[in-house]
């Protein structure tokens, strides 16, 4: 078979996290009762006007920052017209000739190898109404027409599925991160649409290509895109041809499936939006915009790692964003910070999943946590008892000190008193310091076992475990 090239380019919609929507003063929500969270404006109805929500430009403005966009300083919104159900006004608002952002990139890594992924632009736009197909009827509801939204359009520089999944992922990343969007597939606040075509050599023109609508996760994302690639292969190969088509993911039969042929191209005749003033983006409301960013996930990635994170402990940090956010508020304090991060993501974790709470919504204050670490990092306390005190600890707002005397957990501090009672331990088992020393990794579990028994479980784990091999050498 012919070694077909891949050109794949991503269109993404991400709706922004406004209070209201971008042309009127309704509510910007979701999973709220039908057509609840609109007004006249939002329904199309004749003789009403926009007005532009002023934060939708500075999360725009935001959003070009970290995409690495250039930014248009003078601008105006456009009508595009056509003729759909979800469409009242018959047109919709958009920016079809000044993009607010474009020449971007996110740089993403497969396998190891770095890529930038380029943007041709990024547009703002209102959402249009949802569509609900119940038998021979359509339902419209209005809660999510007027909802504020950005368009990005990447260039056709993407090669292949895992590369597509890769961009969508440090894209929802980066925007959610820089407080954007929620960027909620499942809820409909981020969707993609994949153009997919193939080519046999790289100076060829490109050819016909397929775009591929309503994807709901970013691995069928993928899927689908090695899917379309196989079927135009397969198409070449028998030396068929094909109409520009729209494909739509199917999960059931996790392929693609044919929605419409595009017979000729769409006449959208677009023209410049006669209510609503061109915008005009000053330095001042640049620098405000970037003032507002917080610390991005690479930034933090870097700052784990000097802090002596592993790579994975950083990466299951930043996939929790109130987890990061707390450890953050650590970052200048002199603890040990990876016992800090397998604390965070070990036992505060299985409590928060298990009472399926944020750390928020607990009692753990910044102050009781560093005397949680210093505490188990100079071995006043074990896992085993940080385990007995953890409900308390993220319940109450008592002291460490006080959770331990309240619970009676007095450990063996004293390493004197620690390497006697293992000196003892080694006399009384010669047999299994023999097999230790033969390599039998069993002989060095049943010892401190013996440890543990003989201290009542007071010793603390990790200091005995050095001890121990220290007595042994």
């Amino acid at each position: 078979m012919t070694n077909y090239i891949p050109t794949i380019g991503i269109e993404v919609h991400v709706e922004l996290k406004t209070k209201t929507k971008i042309f009127s003063n309704s509510k910007n929500g979701y999973g709220q009762m039908a057509n609840s969270l609109t007004n006249v404006v939002d329904l199309g109805y004749p003789g009403t006007l926009p007005t532009l929500n002023e934060e939708v430009i500075n999360l725009a403005i935001r959003a070009a920052t970290v995409l690495n966009c250039k930014i248009r300083k003078q601008m105006h919104f456009d009508r595009k017209n056509y003729f759909y159900p979800d469409n009242p006004k018959n047109y919709q608002i958009t920016q079809a000739r000044t993009p607010i952002g474009y020449d971007g990139y996110v740089e993403i890594n497969v396998g190891g190898t770095p890529k930038k992924i380029y943007i041709e632009e990024m547009h703002i736009e209102e959402d249009t109404c949802k569509s609900a197909h119940r038998g021979d009827k359509t339902l419209l509801d209005f809660n999510r027409a007027g909802v504020p939204l950005i368009e990005i359009v990447t260039k056709p520089c993407i090669s292949s599925g895992e590369e597509a999944k890769a961009y969508l992922e440090k894209l929802r990343e980066t925007l959610f991160y820089s407080d954007i969007s929620d960027c909620k597939i499942e809820e409909g606040s981020m969707r993609a649409d994949a153009n997919v075509s193939i080519r046999e050599k790289e100076e060829e023109p490109f050819r016909t290509k397929v775009e591929i609508k309503n994807i709901g996760s970013i691995s069928n994302v993928g899927l689908s895109i090695e899917k379309e690639i196989e079927r135009q292969k397969k198409l070449y190969e028998n030396h068929e041809t094909f109409k520009e088509q729209t494909r739509r993911f199917d999960d059931k039969l996790q392929d693609t499936v044919l929605m419409r042929v595009k017979e000729t191209g769409n006449d959208y005749r677009y023209f410049p939006e006669p209510d609503i003033p061109f915008v005009v983006i000053t330095d001042e409301m640049i620098e405000h915009a970037k003032e507002k960013i917080p610390m991005l996930p690479d930034e933090r990635r870097k700052v784990y790692g000097e802090k002596g994170l592993l790579e994975a402990n950083a990466n299951k940090l930043i996939q929790n964003r109130s987890l990061s956010d707390f450890f953050n508020t650590l970052l200048e304090e002199n603890i040990d910070f990876k016992i800090a991060s397998n604390i965070l993501l070990g036992d505060v974790s299985a409590y928060l999943n298990k009472e399926e709470k944020s750390i928020t919504d607990t009692t753990l204050t910044k102050e009781r946590f560093i005397e949680l670490v210093k505490t188990y990092s100079d071995g006043t306390i074990s896992s085993k008892n940080l385990k007995e005190m953890l409900d308390s600890i993220m319940e109450s707002d008592k002291s460490i000190k006080d959770i331990m005397q309240e619970q009676g957990i007095e450990n063996i501090s004293d390493d004197a008193e620690l390497k006697q009672i293992i000196h003892n331990i080694i006399l009384e088992n010669q047999e299994s310091v023999t097999d230790f020393k033969n390599g039998h990794d069993r002989a060095l579990k049943y010892l401190m076992g013996q440890v543990m028994k003989e201290t009542k479980g007071k010793a603390n784990p990790r200091i005995a475990n050095e001890i121990l091999l220290e007595e042994l050498k």
